[in-house]
């Protein structure tokens, strides 16, 4: 896809579709022209701030419109947007500001405490904050009218499997063809709205701002997910597709006790995790159509998608690959598995990330001619259904949220009374699973629950913590000093 070239996504819409809605925002509809004009009003603000095309630019932004008037002002500008998650702590998102090289840091009015420690933290890094500069003075942008397909439009850290988290570089073509896979999926109807009640920090919420300017059709968007006023503005606001992740969709399910949403819903958009028989079955009884999907940061969204006529069929798989995009089954050696047979899984498609950003190393390590090594554990059956067994080799999945043991014992590690210490996911009736850590305490010392979880506080994002800690003499090792995982599952039996 090297030197494509297309209009700026934002500028291409308003030319395209002036007078359609575009969003619906706290009892009031935006034409796409006026989402336009207020991007480029903020395009203009921020220029008048040195804000300049190719900067990186960190960004911690609630769900409001406002926010995707700064995010399109972006785009405009061609500025590469390092999008912030809100729920992680003030260290964890020091340390990505500085990691990917921002500029500056636009942030809002709730996080105070966050913006005060980057301030102490980050002298030469330049803070604008929402509120305060909004009426500031405009200064003529520099708008760019084209965008490389190949350039990066946004970044996005993902936990990684050791260390530190990697900036996930997201180009306008993986965006685009996201897009382009899902519809070729779904199919695009004139009447289509999507309802976001995912955070635009993560490449769910994302992806449905750039489906909306792909598509010319209305989102609505809510500042956080709320069953029931969802429920409401489905059946006000003739929402036709939703995104979701399981516990979302059980609230949703339990306050409609088999009521059904509407006839032109057409779509839940379900990812996180596979969905259990009955929370389907449940789903059905309510008019819901589940699509469960796969999808990870690195692949701008979904993937591999199940359609609902498969979806009591094919129990528990995430579906087929979306038709830009490839999947493989592929064992320890290299070979491509035969049907039925688990490996790692690996995809490929111009969805796909081009890498890491400033780690080669990592990126040559997990994309080779193209195939992305996602490190989950799967297998296709005989008719070439995704089965996920298991969720990059450790990975926890908390109410949506990617949570990796190896980040949190190593936050647990640090302390100075632990010895050593594992972490592995526990079945959890609201959140599908929470992280729980057992520890081994160091001699003559001591430490209380409470004191660990206080200092994890301070460390970790609130999903992260343990929600228990286990106190035990040895942490089951193999000769390659590797956690062994299943034997810490088998003694949580034990507590």
């Amino acid at each position: 896809m090297s030197n494509q070239e297309m209009q700026n996504f934002i500028y291409k819409r308003f030319l395209s579709t002036p007078k359609r809605e575009a969003f619906y925002y706290e009892g009031k509809s935006y034409t796409f022209e006026t989402v336009y004009h207020e991007a480029y009003r903020w395009a203009g603000i921020l220029s008048a701030k040195g804000v300049k095309q190719s900067q990186f630019v960190g960004v911690l932004l609630k769900n409001n419109l406002q926010s995707v008037f700064v995010l399109f002002a972006l785009q405009l500008l061609g500025v590469k947007a390092v999008i912030l998650n809100s729920r992680l702590t003030s260290k964890e998102i020091i340390w990505q500001l500085q990691d990917s090289g921002s500029v500056f840091f636009i942030t809002e009015d709730a996080f105070k405490k966050v913006r005060a420690d980057v301030e102490m933290e980050v002298s030469s890094l330049r803070l604008l904050v929402k509120e305060e500069i909004m009426d500031d003075d405009f200064e003529e942008p520099m708008i760019v009218s084209e965008v490389q397909l190949d350039h990066i439009c946004t970044i996005m850290y993902t936990s990684g499997t050791t260390g530190h988290p990697k900036g996930v570089m997201q180009t306008y073509g993986n965006h685009l063809w996201s897009a382009v896979g899902s519809s070729l999926n779904l199919g695009l109807r004139d009447d289509d709205v999507w309802l976001c009640a995912v955070p635009l920090f993560h490449i769910s919420g994302f992806s449905i701002l750039m489906r909306g300017l792909i598509y010319g059709h209305k989102i609505v968007l809510l500042d956080s997910f709320d069953a029931d006023k969802t429920i409401t503005l489905i059946r006000e606001q003739k929402v036709t597709i939703m995104s979701a992740v399981s516990t979302m969709l059980k609230k949703m399910v339990e306050r409609l006790q088999q009521q059904p949403l509407h006839d032109s819903f057409r779509c839940m958009l379900l990812g996180g995790g596979p969905a259990s028989r009955a929370l389907l079955e449940d789903s059905v009884s309510c008019g819901i159509p589940v699509y469960q999907t796969y999808g990870m940061t690195e692949t701008s969204s979904q993937i591999v998608t199940l359609s609902p006529e498969d979806s009591i069929k094919k129990l528990g798989s995430a579906g087929k690959a979306l038709f830009p995009s490839q999947v493989k089954i592929c064992r320890e050696t290299g070979e491509v598995a035969e049907a039925n047979e688990s490996g790692e899984i690996f995809v490929k498609g111009p969805n796909v990330t081009s890498g890491y950003l400033g780690k080669d190393e990592a990126t040559a390590e997990k994309i080779q001619q193209g195939w992305l090594a996602t490190g989950d554990i799967g297998l296709l059956d005989e008719d070439g259904f995704l089965y996920v067994l298991d969720r990059r080799s450790d990975l926890i999945i908390s109410g949506g949220e990617n949570v990796y043991p190896a980040e949190v014992e190593g936050i647990v590690a640090a302390h100075p009374a632990v010895d050593d210490t594992g972490v592995i996911g526990m079945k959890d009736s609201t959140w599908g699973e929470v992280p729980v850590a057992f520890v081994v305490i160091k001699k003559d010392a001591e430490v209380s629950h409470k004191e660990l979880e206080e200092y994890c506080q301070e460390k970790l994002a609130k999903y992260k913590i343990p929600k228990r800690f286990f106190i035990v003499d040895q942490i089951p090792r193999n000769a390659a000093k590797k956690i062994l995982r299943r034997e810490l599952r088998k003694m949580v039996q034990a507590f």
